[in-house]
């Protein structure tokens, strides 16, 4: 392997990433629904076809992130890979009742709740069922899947073998590196982040903000 090359793709509020290994290309999560010219122009100009786009992944199953799933699978024939706790989500459309603790939280709820009402959502039947600590080598991608349960049930992180993870939700840069504004389940999610300090990581990659190093995870406080 030469090294993975990174693309941040904006969607609005919310980061796809591209990640080409060699001549492969691997998309972390999609995006919503009306992103989705948006989101097929970024590959097309990567020189991402549909021959060499060889797995979607997607951190978990909120409609941010999977909204051009059922098109990437109809269009590039697109093999979707996700963790099985939430299937349930993409395959019926129900969405998780998020909580939150912050200010900052609490808008981003309100907002994702009016967006998401607003949205259409096309469910679809995940490829590939990951779980905790599988590798990706078979499809050309040296990472291995981190489950990180909090923001969902099913949220996981994507971490390469340089260091490079990429977070979903479960961590987020918006005015500054955080947990997740919104969760299911809070106390999860703090388990889910001292894992994530026992790994070897060198630079995060969330759903929403730039990315960050590694060392800015000290700052994070934890809430009882």
């Amino acid at each position: 392997m030469d090294g993975e090359e990174i693309k941040t793709i904006d969607l609005g509020f919310v980061n796809a990433y591209l990640i080409k290994e060699n001549d492969n290309f691997f998309l972390i999560d999609t995006g919503i629904a009306p992103q989705w010219n948006r989101l097929l122009s970024k590959l097309q100009l990567a020189g991402c076809s549909q021959d060499k786009l060889k797995l979607v992944i997607i951190t978990h199953g909120d409609f941010d992130h999977t909204g051009s799933c059922a098109r990437l699978q109809q269009k590039y024939q697109a093999k979707i890979a996700m963790h099985v706790a939430d299937t349930e989500i993409v395959t019926s459309g129900n969405p998780v009742k998020h909580k939150a603790r912050t200010l900052t939280g609490k808008l981003m709820l309100a907002i994702t709740n009016l967006t998401q009402a607003d949205t259409r959502f096309d469910t679809f039947q995940p490829d590939i069922l990951l779980n905790d600590g599988d590798r990706l080598d078979q499809y050309g991608f040296n990472a291995q899947v981190i489950h990180m349960p909090g923001h969902t049930q099913g949220s996981i992180g994507i971490l390469t073998d340089r260091g490079m993870l990429f977070a979903g939700d479960s961590l987020a840069n918006i005015r500054k590196p955080s947990l997740a504004p919104l969760f299911e389940d809070y106390m999860e999610l703090q388990k889910s982040f001292v894992k994530l300090k026992q790994m070897n990581i060198k630079t995060i990659y969330p759903g929403h903000g730039k990315p960050f190093s590694v060392n800015t995870l000290d700052s994070i406080k934890l809430h009882a």
